[in-house]
């Protein structure tokens, strides 16, 4: 009976246990009940009032720091809110939503926190690219303290625990990212598989997490780092693996970075009948070769129409037309967007499948494929 009451305490609290208040704890559980007694009536906003950090419908997160890596890179520090799981297993991604003049930017990026050195905060590190916007604002102008949506950890771009004694890590550029989660997650849980690390960046000062790199291959037994600076070296030939790691074929191999390097790699491994050892993140879909052929999306209940490309989103296409859409994590993965297709067909962007009336589809990652109604 203890154990029970002391399970409905924390339960009630859980909400408020964060809320600074000169009075007891007592006030807490009943903040804490409020706030369980009237979520799914009352809009987040009351939560908000009390915590910005807490949401019944959505995760969030504080941006505490934003630390320079690079002339183009910065490593993000985020406090997570409410409801954030922590159990994410280093080389996973989460999605960060973040409002720009009036609307919601979202975008994933690899996590380089170490779970078990959390300590409450989170970290990801972006780079700033000519043509991402959300990027270019992370790196250059977000301010400590700001409010941004989170999405839950996601992918499968992850070593086995306990690794295999021998790995092969070949990154260029950003793909770094998620295998310095790797070797910071190796680092602390003081495992010392043989790892050869292949990574390519134009010059020595664009090399993101450099001095940590060199540091690790100075103190981490096991640990050796290949570091071609294509500027001088030319970039890594796949195909000549050999002159660089004489016993890749033993080893298994994660590979992040660029598409084209991907694309080699997934050549030479399948050509060598190793496909079943290369571990690939591909950070971008290419969403336009998999898009819809555009039409006209007519909203049905807001008697609304917008004509779209076969790159926009419907839920894109219904914000731009003034309607109140549904959405959550923008990514295809909460399913908060789910709407009924009446008429025509639309297509994911993501795997290129066409569905058809009578269908639930996810507006954040369909687009139109032909004319189409959808049912708001």
């Amino acid at each position: 009976m203890a154990g029970l009451v002391k399970t409905v305490t924390r339960w009630t609290k859980a909400p408020a246990r964060d809320v600074e208040a000169p009075t007891g704890s007592w006030v807490n559980m009943v903040r804490g009940l409020a706030a369980r007694a009237t979520t799914p009536l009352l809009p987040d906003d009351y939560l908000s009032l009390l915590n910005p950090l807490w949401s019944a419908r959505e995760l969030r997160g504080e941006i505490v720091d934003v630390r320079a890596e690079t002339e183009d890179s910065a490593t993000v520090i985020i406090r997570p809110g409410w409801g954030f799981a922590r159990d994410y297993r280093p080389g996973q991604y989460v999605g960060i939503g973040l409002r720009v003049d009036g609307r919601w930017h979202w975008r994933s990026y690899s996590l380089t926190s170490v779970p078990e050195q959390t300590e409450g905060e989170i970290s990801i590190t972006v780079k700033a690219t000519p043509e991402g916007f959300l990027s270019t604002h992370l790196v250059g102008g977000v301010e400590p303290g700001t409010i941004i949506r989170l999405a839950a950890p996601q992918g499968e771009f992850t070593l086995p625990d306990p690794p295999p004694e021998s790995l092969l890590f070949i990154t260029a550029g950003s793909g770094i990212t998620p295998i310095m989660a790797m070797l910071r997650s190796l680092h602390a849980r003081g495992q010392q598989p043989d790892i050869v690390h292949v990574h390519s960046a134009p010059s020595a000062d664009s090399v993101i997490f450099h001095d940590e790199l060199r540091e690790l291959e100075r103190q981490q037994r096991g640990y050796r780092l290949h570091l071609q600076l294509t500027q001088r070296d030319g970039k890594v030939e796949l195909d000549d693996l050999d002159q660089i790691v004489g016993d890749w074929r033993d080893r298994s191999a994660w590979v992040c970075g660029p598409s084209a390097m991907l694309d080699a790699a997934e050549k030479v491994w399948d050509d060598n009948g190793l496909a079943d050892q290369l571990n690939m993140e591909r950070f971008t879909i290419a969403a336009t070769d998999k898009g819809g052929e555009g039409g006209t999306v007519h909203f049905g209940i807001s008697d609304t129409s917008a004509e779209i490309d076969g790159a926009t989103t419907i839920l894109q296409a219904g914000e731009d037309a003034g309607i109140q859409m549904p959405f959550g994590c923008r990514m295809g993965i909460c399913q908060t967007c789910v709407l009924p297709l009446e008429e025509g067909h639309v297509r994911d962007i993501r795997s290129g499948q066409e569905h058809g009336a009578g269908d639930r589809i996810q507006t954040c990652v369909s687009t139109a494929s032909g004319d189409c109604t959808i049912k708001i």
